[in-house]
């Protein structure tokens, strides 16, 4: 399995925009598919934007029309654009991949993650 790494975590105001990346450690995306998972405190670790072989992207209801996944092949990276966040976007945030070209809203699906980057957002 490839390695994942996720940074751009930090502390923002409800409103405020934070961008997140994963930088796979070796070609991933012509491999796998992709995702963000987010994890908040004392909840389950949930799917929000997976992001299919060909680039074809899903959104959870929560982040639909407020966050963006994105992929850059030059840099080799996975990004994550979160605009006009909320509180309960608080949580720790997950770069996932599994294999198979189809895009997923199904957590138990992914089977590798990286670490994590803390987000926090206050009111």
């Amino acid at each position: 399995q490839v390695r994942l790494v996720e940074s751009g975590g930090g502390s923002v105001q409800a409103g405020g925009s934070l961008k997140l990346t994963c930088t796979p450690t070796a070609d991933a995306y012509s491999r796998y598919s992709m995702a963000w998972f987010r994890q908040a405190p004392g909840k389950e670790r949930e799917v929000i934007a997976p992001l299919a072989r060909d680039g074809s992207t899903l959104y959870a209801n929560s982040v639909k029309r407020r966050f963006t996944i994105s992929r850059d092949n030059a840099k080799n990276t996975l990004n994550l654009q979160m605009n006009r966040q909320k509180p309960k976007d608080t949580g720790m945030y997950f770069c996932a991949s599994r294999g198979g070209p189809l895009n997923s809203l199904e957590a138990r699906l992914y089977n590798n993650w990286g670490r994590g980057t803390q987000v926090t957002v206050s009111s």
